[in-house]
């Protein structure tokens, strides 16, 4: 079994900054992408950003120049720098991976964390 557990949301002002962490636990060979998506009340998951396991980045147009992606292979983890944070961007941040275990022919294409709750207000 694959876990994927976030944290680091929480309540900023706008103009503030976060900073979140998603880290991938089980017998793991290999991670290959990791990301970040938005969930908000309503509407579909969002992607904000991604890194493959060689470390190239792809953004949301919405989030460029304002958030970074970066991940830890070692450690298994991905973070997501926010900032210039903007009352548009509150929702739930879900991490997801791409996971090859230990054992041999076993891969998660798409595993999923629970979600960080951001919440953007003054």
């Amino acid at each position: 079994q694959v876990q994927l557990v976030e944290s680091g949301g929480g309540l900023v002002q706008p103009g503030g900054s976060l900073r979140l962490s998603c880290a991938a636990s089980g017998s793991i060979s290999k991670i290959n992408d990791m990301g970040w998506y938005l969930q908000a009340p309503g509407k579909q998951r969002e992607l904000v950003a991604r890194i493959t396991n060689g470390g190239s980045t792809s953004y949301a147009d919405s989030v460029k120049g304002r958030f970074t992606i970066s991940r830890d292979n070692a450690k298994n983890t991905v973070y997501l720098q926010m900032n210039s944070l903007k009352p548009e961007d509150a929702a739930v941040y879900v991490c997801n991976a791409g996971v090859v275990l230990t054992t041999p022919g076993y891969i998660y294409p798409e595993v999923w964390g629970r979600g960080t709750l951001v919440t953007v207000s003054s």
